[in-house]
């Protein structure tokens, strides 16, 4: 297996790079990069450890933006515009601490670059403790997660990890054992030797509190040219409860 992320190509002009965040993969980002592939050409990908990635014991910001690195290497592209969602904005704030001159904007969905508390902790205890070969078929394992976790919205999302092996037995799409055991590299705090020049816009869900009032003070120091705007009614996932208000924001903010 070689150490290439899997990535989908849309559209065509000015390049878009999108990242996903934590347990997410590059599919939940398709119907927002569709639209946004009328105007650009946008690039999808999957983590490392996420998707149809390749698997890894290394696991971490810095590492992850080299991946970043290698594939805009891979694909020759300049004058990058960033998308980064939850962790995907966190590996692209690491991205910006390290390689600047590549892109020219960064749009950063519902994430502040401090240490956060965890909060998916449950979460990864029910993947890691799920026995799949005892799982016959998908609402099997919808029955457990219920079980444990209670939240359907959260479930549905969570399943879209889990996939049939050539054998017919079910496997996890991501890396659960190493996501789980390097969870602290997923809350960890992005850190900048100089504060960043890249224009950055911040995009908050009114029902979130991944970026507080407090967070803003640090978020514009780190960030020169930066601002943050609010979508009413989102919460963390944006991108799937307000696609539509926040194509709109990053269309205006990129220049349409």
């Amino acid at each position: 297996m070689t150490n290439k992320l899997n990535y989908k190509d849309y559209g065509s002009g000015e390049p878009v790079i999108i990242l996903h965040g934590f347990l997410g993969m590059l599919d939940n980002w398709h119907s927002f990069a569709k639209k946004l592939s009328e105007s650009y050409r946008v690039i999808t990908i999957d983590q490392r450890n996420h998707g149809k990635s390749f698997h890894s014991d290394d696991f971490d910001y810095n590492i992850m933006s080299e991946d970043l690195y290698r594939l805009i290497e891979e694909l020759d592209l300049n004058n990058v515009k960033l998308i980064g969602h939850s962790m995907g904005g966190k590996t692209v704030m690491q991205f910006l601490s390290k390689y600047r001159p590549q892109v020219a904007k960064a749009v950063i969905v519902d994430i502040a670059p401090k240490q956060y508390n965890g909060g998916h902790e449950a979460i990864l205890e029910a993947l890691s403790s799920m026995d799949l070969s005892a799982i016959n078929k998908r609402s099997d394992a919808q029955n457990i997660l219920m079980e444990k976790l209670g939240n359907l919205g959260v479930v549905h999302f969570l399943l879209k990890n889990l996939t049939r092996n050539p054998d017919q037995s079910f496997g996890w799409k991501a890396n659960i054992k190493v996501l789980h055991e390097k969870y602290y590299e997923v809350s960890s705090e992005i850190k900048f030797d100089t504060p960043c020049d890249v224009p950055s816009l911040f995009v908050k869900g009114s029902k979130s509190n991944y970026i507080t009032d407090d967070d803003r003070s640090d978020i514009e120091a780190a960030f020169r040219h930066s601002e943050i705007i609010e979508i009413e009614g989102a919460g963390h996932w944006v991108h799937a409860e307000k696609p539509v208000e926040l194509l709109e924001v990053v269309g205006s903010f990129f220049g349409n």
